[in-house]
């Protein structure tokens, strides 16, 4: 089975990755490879960070890569976090404050409309970089629901749905979540390589 790193320290993502590429795939995170660092993310663009990450991993280690950079983007607040989701409320980023911080710059706004954006880059030996798009449309709520997925999936309903990320199962949120389509369209030229 062949092997590719998601150059990734987030145990939700990477068993998100794993079930979906399961018996195809062994897929293995930073940790698994030895690698401790801090990988820089500092483009302006989801893809740029995607493919900084991978490509990092690839230069370093010689193996193929794949790295995502996702975030929400909230209309009224003219696309924002977008590119700094995870670090919205500050550099410890954490999930609490972030959403604490959304729901304070959403009070008294009636466009609660918003997306999430998934952009996976895949690094490979001899190969030009390739990227996967994924993205759900749907909105915020006033206050967390949920108990399950992370980030601001307690604050977020994808359009024709009535609960929250937060409240569906994983194979629930995979199947319209723009991770699962990025990841969706990942597969699809993965296993057409095959």
């Amino acid at each position: 089975m062949q092997q590719l790193v998601f150059a990734t320290n987030n145990a939700h993502k990477l068993g998100e990755l794993r079930r979906m590429l399961a018996g195809r795939y062994r897929v293995v995170g930073l940790a698994d490879i030895g690698c401790h660092d801090d990988i820089p993310e500092d483009a302006d663009t989801f893809e740029g960070n995607a493919l900084a990450k991978a490509q990092w991993v690839l230069d370093r280690y010689g193996l193929d890569c794949i790295a995502d950079d996702s975030g929400l983007e909230v209309d009224a607040l003219g696309g924002q976090p977008g590119i700094h989701s995870a670090r919205f409320a500050g550099t410890d980023h954490d999930d609490e404050a972030n959403n604490a911080l959304l729901l304070s710059r959403l009070q008294g706004v009636t466009d609660r409309k918003a997306r999430f954006r998934t952009v996976i880059a895949l690094a490979r030996k001899g190969s030009e970089p390739l990227y996967f798009h994924g993205v759900v449309e749907g909105s915020i709520i006033d206050k967390p629901r949920g108990e399950a997925g992370f980030g601001y999936d307690p604050l977020f309903v994808p359009e024709g749905w009535i609960k929250t990320f937060a409240e569906a199962s994983p194979d629930e949120k995979n199947a319209v979540s723009h991770r699962g389509r990025a990841v969706r369209e990942l597969c699809r030229f993965l296993f057409r390589q095959h």
